[in-house]
C-alpha cells in the first residue's frame, strides 16, 4: 500500500504562485466535473486568505494519477506563518520548490528550502510563471543552485529534478521552450522523483499528530501521516503527551480524497488520515497503540519573537458596535482555541487576570488572529507589539534580528535607507536590478521592523517590494524612536462636529469623519508635533442673532486618515490600546481621564 503513495509538500516564498499550480493539478487530475464552476485558489478556502492572497493555513488534497495516491499539502509561503511549513514537513516525503521565474529564489524561499533539507527531503524544483513578461527561467535555475549551495546541500541534491511551469496557463516543460502543454510531467516526476513513505507496514499503530480540525457534531478531529501499522475504527489507542497517557477509542476516520475528507473503516501506514475520539489533543502529540504507548519528541519550530496582550473592552462605547464576546473570560477561550492548533502562539499563563499575554512570530500573524476574531463578534482592547528579549551565556541583553530584502526603485531608496538607518538597520548588501531599481539587503532589529511596511509602501509608492527572514538573536540595539508623532486626544464624549474638525485639521491629521461618537481619552489624530495634545472634537458653534456675511463659506476639510489593522497595531505607542470591534478600530490612551493621565506622566518620569 505505501509504494502506491506519494505525500508531497508545496513549499514557496509568499506570492510565486503555489497555489495556483496545485489548481491546476487538480483541474488536470480530474478533480471537478466538466462542467463544475471551481473559483480560483480552491485551496484558499478562508475568507481572509482570498482577501488578501496568500495562504494562512495549510492544507491536504489528493489527487490519483496512473494508480497511485498523491497526497498534496499547500504550506504558507509568508514568513509569519513558517510555524505551518515546519508542521507540514514532518507528514510528507518530497517537496515541490516553486521558484518565480522572475524573482528567483528569495528570503522564504531559503527558509522553507532549509527546513525541508533538514527535513532529509528531496526537492523538485519548479520554475514557474515562466510565461510572464520579464521571466528570466534560466537564470532563476542558476540562482536556485547557488541557494541549494549556500544552504550547504550534498553534491546529489545540486543536481535535483526540476521543471519550467505555469499555474496559470497549465503546463509544466522540461526545458524553458518545450512544447508541453499540460502536467503530465509533473504528475510523472513526483511519481518517479519522490519516494514512497518511509513508515513500517507491522507492528503497533503510530502517529505524529500535525493536522487539527474541529466538528460540532464529533468534536476534536486530529491526524498526520500514519508512520507504523493499521488502524480501523473502533481500536483502543492512547494519546501520549509530556509523560501523559490518555486512553481513547476511534469512533471514526477520515482519509483525504479530492479537496474534501473521506470516512473510511481503516487506515494503513504511508497514508495521510483523520480520527477522532477525544477532545483535547495538540500538534505534537503521539497517538499509539494503548497497550504500547510510545511518545515521540515534539515538532520543533522557530521561536516566537513578539508579544500582545489581550484586555476586555472597557471603553464608553464598548457592545454599541455589535460585538457578542466582550468578556476577558471569553477572550482568553478563543485564544486557548486558536493555541491548541498552531505551533507557533503561546499563551503565558503567568499574566495577570485581566489580561491574556499572547507570543507570536510577527505582527502579520496577529492581525490575522484579531481580524478573525472581530468577524467572530470579539470585542477587545490590544497593546502595542513588544519583541522578546533574552540574556545570553555571558548575560548580555539580545534581541529578535530579521534579515529584510528590499527591491526599492532608485528614487526612493535615500527615503528608505534614512528611515531604515533611524530603525536602527545595517545594509548588508546591494546590487543594481533592470528597470530603475535596487536591491538592498538590511539586518534590522525585529522592532525596527514593527510598522516599517506600511512606511516603505508610502516611501516606494507602492512599487518596492518587501521580503522578512528571522535571522537569530544578537545584542540588543538599545532605545528606538519609532514614531514621531504625538496624539490628538479627545477632551470629551459626543460626535465630531464640523466646526471642530475645520480648527483642529491645522493641527495634524484626523483619524475620524464628521460625525464619528467619540469619547474623553480617545485618540482622534495624529499631532502634527511630537507631544499629545487634548483637543476639544466636539465642540460647536456658537449661535448669535447676527448673520454674517461669510456664514456660507465653508473651509475644505483635509480627508481623515484609514488604517489597515496591521498599521494600527505598528501606530500605538506604550500608553496607548486599540479598541477593536466588530465594525471599528479605535485609539485610546489606556487612562482615558486627563488629570490622571498627567498624574501617571509626573510619576514615570520622577527619577528612581
Amino acid at each position: 500500500m505505501p509504494s502506491s503513495i506519494r505525500n508531497v509538500g508545496i513549499i514557496a516564498h509568499v506570492d510565486h504562485g503555489k497555489t495556483t499550480l496545485v489548481d491546476a493539478i487538480f483541474k488536470q487530475a480530474g478533480i471537478f466535473r466538466e462542467n463544475q464552476a471551481v473559483q480560483e485558489r480552491v485551496l484558499d478556502s478562508n475568507e481572509l486568505e482570498r482577501e488578501k492572497g496568500i495562504t494562512i493555513l495549510s492544507k491536504v488534497a489528493s489527487v490519483r494519477y496512473k494508480g497511485y495516491k498523491i497526497n498534496i499539502v499547500d504550506t504558507p509561503g509568508h514568513v509569519d506563518f513558517g510555524g505551518e511549513v515546519e508542521r507540514v514537513l514532518s507528514m510528507v516525503d518530497g517537496v515541490l520548490l516553486v521558484v518565480d521565474a522572475c524573482e528567483g529564489p528569495m528570503p522564504q524561499t531559503r527558509f522553507v528550502l532549509k527546513k525541508a533539507l533538514e527535513n532529509g527531503l528531496k526537492p523538485i524544483v519548479c520554475i514557474n510563471k515562466i510565461d510572464r513578461e520579464g521571466a528570466r527561467p534560466l537564470e532563476a535555475y542558476d540562482k536556485t543552485i547557488d541557494l541549494f549551495i549556500d544552504l550547504g546541500a550534498s553534491e546529489d541534491d545540486l543536481f535535483f529534478p526540476h521543471l519550467y511551469t505555469s499555474g496559470a496557463a497549465g503546463f509544466a516543460r522540461v526545458s524553458p521552450d518545450g512544447g508541453e502543454r499540460d502536467m503530465r510531467e509533473l504528475f510523472e516526476m513526483i511519481v518517479n522523483a519522490v519516494p514512497p513513505p518511509s513508515v513500517e507496514t507491522d507492528g503497533p499503530f503510530l502517529l505524529q499528530v500535525n493536522n487539527l480540525d474541529y466538528s460540532d457534531y464529533l468534536g476534536r478531529m486530529f491526524g498526520g501521516k500514519v508512520l507504523r501499522g493499521r488502524v480501523s475504527v473502533g481500536d483502543r489507542l492512547a494519546v501520549c503527551r509530556e509523560g501523559k497517557v490518555r486512553p481513547f477509542q476511534v469512533t471514526k476516520l477520515w482519509v483525504y480524497e479530492g479537496i474534501s475528507m473521506r470516512e473510511v473503516e481503516s487506515v494503513s501506514a504511508g497514508e495521510i488520515a483523520m480520527l477522532s475520539g477525544l477532545d483535547g489533543v495538540l500538534i505534537s502529540d503521539t497517538v499509539c497503540d494503548a497497550s504500547q504507548p510510545v511518545e515521540l519528541p515534539p515538532i520543533s519550530v522557530e521561536p516566537s519573537t513578539l508579544t500582545m496582550n489581550f484586555y476586555a473592552n472597557n471603553s464608553p462605547l464598548a457592545g454599541k458596535d455589535g460585538g457578542k464576546f466582550l468578556t476577558i473570560h471569553k477572550i482568553r477561550e478563543r485564544l486557548e482555541k486558536e493555541e491548541a492548533v498552531s505551533v507557533s502562539l503561546k499563551i503565558d499563563r503567568d499574566a495577570p487576570a485581566d489580561t491574556v499575554k499572547v507570543a507570536a512570530r510577527g505582527e502579520l500573524q496577529l492581525a490575522i488572529l484579531i481580524e478573525t476574531m472581530r468577524r467572530e463578534g470579539y470585542e477587545m482592547q490590544i497593546s502595542r507589539p513588544q519583541v522578546i528579549f533574552r540574556r545570553d551565556e555571558e548575560g548580555r541583553l539580545t534581541e529578535p534580528f530579521e534579515t529584510l530584502a528590499l527591491e526599492v526603485p532608485e528614487d526612493a531608496l535615500g527615503p528608505v535607507m534614512e528611515e531604515l538607518s533611524r530603525r536602527k538597520g545595517e545594509m548588508t548588501h546591494m546590487e543594481p536590478l533592470p528597470g530603475g531599481k535596487v536591491k538592498v539587503e538590511y539586518s534590522i532589529p525585529t522592532r525596527g521592523f514593527i510598522g516599517f511596511r506600511s512606511i516603505y509602501l508610502t516611501l516606494t509608492r507602492g512599487l518596492g517590494l518587501l521580503n522578512t527572514l528571522f535571522e537569530g538573536y544578537k545584542p540588543a540595539k538599545g532605545d528606538m524612536e519609532t514614531r514621531t508623532q504625538g496624539s490628538l486626544i479627545a477632551k470629551d464624549s459626543g460626535r465630531i462636529t464640523r466646526y471642530a474638525y475645520e480648527d483642529i485639521q491645522e493641527r495634524g491629521t484626523l483619524f475620524y469623519e464628521v460625525g464619528t461618537e467619540v469619547y474623553g481619552g480617545m485618540i482622534v489624530g495624529a499631532c502634527s508635533r511630537d507631544e499629545d495634545m487634548v483637543v476639544n472634537i466636539t465642540k460647536t458653534k456658537a449661535a448669535t442673532n447676527i448673520r454674517s456675511s461669510t456664514a456660507e463659506a465653508t473651509t475644505v476639510l483635509d480627508p481623515h486618515r484609514e488604517f489597515s489593522l496591521e498599521q494600527a497595531l505598528a501606530w500605538l505607542r506604550e500608553d496607548e490600546l486599540l479598541e477593536v470591534t466588530p465594525k471599528q478600530l479605535r485609539f485610546r490612551k489606556k487612562i482615558l481621564d486627563h488629570s490622571e493621565r498627567r498624574v501617571a506622566e509626573r510619576r514615570s518620569t520622577v527619577p528612581v
